[in-house]
């Protein structure tokens, strides 16, 4: 007895060394864990590698897919079962997910759809090229290829696209006893996770929602009615981001969601939320960049395709900028000083119209900054702009004087600095608010506009205020 003892301990520990060895304090997957699993796939040892990815949870199999190299992934699929798989696909990056679903057969694919949340197996379907997709479909039961076909009819990144369509209702007639003892005998049928109850008027339309811990705290007897409470409905059409607004503006857990004539279709849980707002906040940024998401599979030619436009542009409008220049290079050749200087009143400009810009696009986006209150907004900005401006040239003008000793050149630069600071504060939150109120992305344009409004005007306040001041 005692050697089985310490043959179940030895095993114990070896799976607690492992799971040490996978992942590093943060989450992140250890480069050595990574190189075994890889080892592991090179010499075709599948019990070391079904004893690697079982430390693994589900999430860290599909972060450790995108550090293999497709090779690898094509190698490794195999030993997932159809259960396991449907828990790794929806957690994969999308880039990624479109190649491992390549190299699952049909067959296995329309197993692990089948095991998957409605919402998760529509977004898998949808990455599959036609032909796989209809060889999937074909392998799936009726109902599970009619759920995911509806929901792929809805728009993308929509609440119906969104939604899951297992949920939990109750007649609002029943007591608290019925909905309980109902829902033991059809437990089978429920979703594995649920928080709330919707509660549902002959037309099946939502009339409110009893939450799963108020429903454990009342007798058998209560009505349903009386304990239910207001519900956010969602309609089937509404954007993601305007359900991740809701959402977080009202601190839901879940939601129902109902079709145009207000009837029960489905709910979105609060973990699908997370997701969205992870992914508009990655998109925001990327924009404000001017650059699309590359994935750890991105080709080179699709980064440079997503890329260059952007940089073409601001090489445009750099060009107009640059006409300033030469519309003083008279001056800048009697006063060689001026070249030296000029770049840091564009640069510093820049900076401070950067910083602008980002606090109106996350406030745009965040509904913090609408017409109601824009014209404040702006006349903070203006005001910030000056007082930053008026700091900054003053300590430029004096480290100007240290370095050349001349009063009229530290004049010059302080007086552009304050001027250049101060416009691209007021560009930086005008630029995204006019490109909203023009139906555009804020957030993909803006820092464009401002790069351009900060470099043309920092060199004509330089450049004006010096052949005025200086020659």
């Amino acid at each position: 007895m005692s050697r089985v003892t310490d043959d179940l301990n030895d095993v114990a520990e070896a799976d607690e060394d492992l799971e040490d060895l996978a992942l590093e304090d943060d989450y992140a997957l250890n480069p050595e864990f990574v190189s075994d699993v890889a080892d592991a796939l090179d010499s075709g040892n599948a019990e070391r590698l079904r004893e690697l990815l079982s430390a693994l949870h589900p999430a860290d199999v599909a972060d450790l897919m995108g550090f293999l190299s497709a090779s690898d992934r094509e190698e490794l699929i195999p030993h997932l079962d159809p259960e396991t798989l449907a828990e790794i696909l929806s957690e994969l990056d999308s880039e990624i997910r479109e190649d491992v679903l390549e190299h699952v057969p049909s067959a296995t694919l329309a197993k692990a759809i089948g095991e998957m949340e409605s919402d998760d197996a529509a977004d898998v379907v949808d990455d599959l090229e036609d032909d796989k997709r209809a060889e999937v479909m074909a392998a799936m039961p009726e109902q599970e290829r009619a759920a995911i076909e509806s929901t792929l009819s809805y728009e993308d990144e929509t609440a119906g696209r969104l939604m899951q369509r297992e949920f939990v209702a109750a007649p609002q007639f029943w007591t608290v006893g019925q909905a309980i003892d109902h829902f033991r005998r059809e437990a089978d049928n429920l979703p594995e996770l649920f928080f709330d109850i919707y509660v549902v008027d002959p037309a099946y339309k939502p009339v409110g929602a009893v939450p799963v811990s108020q429903l454990l705290k009342v007798g058998r007897r209560t009505p349903l009615a009386q304990i239910m409470e207001p519900v956010n409905e969602i309609t089937t059409d509404l954007d993601q981001e305007e359900v991740a607004y809701i959402f977080d503006k009202y601190h839901l857990i879940s939601a129902p969601v109902v079709d145009p004539g207000g009837r029960l279709v489905g709910q979105i849980t609060v973990d699908d939320i997370v997701g969205v707002i992870q992914e508009e906040g990655e998109e925001d940024i990327l924009a404000l960049a001017g650059v699309s998401d590359a994935g750890r599979d991105a080709g080179v030619w699709d980064i440079v395709r997503s890329r260059l436009p952007w940089l073409v542009l601001a090489l445009a409008t750099e060009a107009v900028a640059v006409q300033a220049i030469g519309a003083f290079q008279d001056e800048i050749a009697k006063l060689v000083t001026l070249a030296v200087l000029m770049p840091i009143v564009a640069s510093v400009g820049g900076n401070a119209g950067t910083q602008a810009l980002a606090v109106a696009v996350r406030a745009l986006a965040n509904r913090e900054l609408s017409a109601a209150n824009s014209m404040r907004i702006v006349a903070r900005e203006m005001t910030v702009g000056l007082m930053n401006g008026s700091v900054v040239g003053l300590i430029m003008a004096g480290a100007t004087w240290m370095f050349f000793q001349d009063v009229r050149l530290s004049i010059t630069i302080g007086l552009a600095l304050i001027i250049n600071i101060f416009l691209a504060a007021v560009a930086g939150v005008l630029a995204p608010l006019t490109l909203e109120r023009f139906g555009r992305d804020p957030a993909v344009s803006s820092s464009v506009f401002v790069t351009f409004v900060t470099d043309l005007m920092g060199f004509l306040s330089f450049l004006g205020l010096a052949s005025l001041i200086l020659l």
